[in-house]
């Protein structure tokens, strides 16, 4: 939901907050998706967003049985490095070690399953467009998501993404 929407919905039931205050609560409650999910299969891709002029990089896995967000990372660039880290921090956050990971063609998403000795299967329709999904979902939400950040710092438009990941996991 927008910070507008928020504003609207609060105002229905007498609780009058500036757009600047509801952003502020959802920074300060952290909001991100649940730790110590166990799943079979993690759908994992990446996509390109613009912020201020610049291309960042978003990468995401999803459950592709509950279509749950399981971890988000964006950065501004594509090495093998960065598609690594993303890797780490999902084994940090869930027992994935004995899940499939569903990849697309992405060449640096491999290289880093291979690194760390995960499974992976080369996926471009099926459960694998769970992630997908969700991707249209962030774009659908957003018309555009170089519109909805273009004057935003990448650690607000990362904390967003964040609370997203928390919001959808509440709704599927």
């Amino acid at each position: 939901m927008s910070l507008s929407n928020t504003v609207s919905i609060l105002e229905v039931f007498g609780v009058e907050r500036a757009r600047s205050t509801v952003h502020n609560w959802v920074h300060k409650a952290g909001l991100q998706p649940d730790d110590g999910r166990n799943p079979t299969h993690v759908a994992v891709d990446e996509t390109v967003i613009r912020l201020n002029g610049e291309q960042y990089w978003l990468y995401a896995g999803v459950d592709p049985d509950t279509n749950e967000l399981l971890h988000t990372k964006l950065e501004p660039t594509r090495p093998k490095v960065i598609a690594h880290s993303f890797f780490h921090e999902l084994r940090e956050k869930h027992d994935v070690d004995d899940a499939v990971f569903l990849v697309g063609g992405a060449t640096p998403l491999k290289d880093a399953c291979n690194r760390h000795g995960l499974r992976f299967r080369y996926a471009k329709h099926g459960n694998r467009n769970s992630v997908e999904r969700v991707f249209r979902e962030i774009k659908r939400r957003n018309s555009s998501l170089s519109n909805c950040f273009s004057n935003a710092e990448v650690n607000t438009a990362d904390d967003w993404l964040r609370s997203f990941a928390f919001a959808w996991n509440q709704l599927i």
